[in-house]
């Protein structure tokens, strides 16, 4: 496993404290704030840890409440609200410096078989045809912190990028951002593992989405951005280790406020994830 791809993996790891209680690791301390993808992977790792395995995650709901601080860890209390006879559920608080974070609700569901239907896969090339991410890490230090939270978030992962830094359009005109996607090495056959990577991965981006459609890119230093909530629908077992194209598209922006959905597919057409956010697109006025 490549290094960058294995700190990911031990960063999920959350130490058991007590009944209910875990702490997270410390990871990339580049940037002072913790990406909000960190915090909300090890809050689905700590509901998971009190569910029973044949119980997987089928949605959750979070919101942002205080920007984190890299360079202390992060305790998640989990509050174990229900276990019913199909459904389990569990209300997760993010604590730093002794205040909330960040919470959410996380519901889960025993498998079993039922009615089956998705939409179309949007019609785009296989990952094999576009060239891959790449980062000049020689000149990391010389780079605004703005683009070494994003170099250090992509390390662990294959990104082939559809689209350029003004994004793309659809059919109907709506701003899309499409990307092919999956880990760098292979990863242990364990689900609740790549739920939290897929839960990491899906904070990267979706609501640049909306940047390009009002002609900004993340080389404009007057803008403020950061994730208020996430929410997520797990539909079908995935692997993060296997190309999943992610597929956002712009909602609508206003008040200083953006909303994007994404979804996730497999290389066959499954569409396997859908993800929606509501992110702060605050746009400073220029320095007299």
């Amino acid at each position: 496993m490549n290094e960058a791809l294995d700190k990911l993996v031990n960063g999920l790891r959350l130490e058991k404290l007590e009944e209910n209680l875990f702490r997270g690791a410390i990871g990339d301390t580049h940037v002072k704030r913790v990406y909000g993808g960190k915090v909300l992977g090890e809050a689905l790792e700590a509901a998971q840890l009190t569910v029973e395995s044949d119980r997987p995650a089928h949605s959750l709901h979070g919101y942002f409440l205080r920007e984190a601080d890299s360079f202390h860890p992060v305790v998640y209390a989990v509050d174990r609200s229900r276990d019913g006879r199909s459904f389990s559920a569990r209300r997760v608080t993010a604590i730093q410096h002794g205040q909330p974070i960040f919470t959410m609700e996380a519901s889960f569901h025993r498998r079993e078989d039922g009615i089956d239907y998705q939409g179309k896969m949007p019609d785009v090339p296989p990952p094999e045809s576009i060239e891959p991410l790449t980062y000049d890490w020689d000149r990391f230090d010389q780079m605004s912190a703005r683009h070494q939270r994003m170099m250090t978030i992509a390390a662990p992962f294959d990104l082939r990028v559809l689209d350029g830094p003004l994004g793309a359009k659809d059919e109907l005109g709506n701003p899309v951002r499409r990307s092919w996607v999956k880990t760098g090495d292979r990863l242990p056959d364990a689900p609740d593992l790549h739920r939290a990577i897929l839960a990491y991965l899906s904070d990267y981006g979706l609501i640049w989405t909306l940047l390009g459609h009002h002609g900004h890119t993340l080389e404009d230093e007057h803008l403020v951005l950061a994730s208020l909530d996430h929410a997520m629908w797990f539909h079908r077992p995935f692997r993060v280790d296997e190309w999943l194209l992610y597929h956002c598209v712009g909602v609508a922006s206003s008040g200083a406020r953006g909303l994007a959905r994404g979804h996730f597919y497999t290389r066959d057409g499954e569409l396997v994830v859908t993800v929606a956010q509501e992110g702060l697109m605050r746009v400073l006025e220029p320095r007299a």
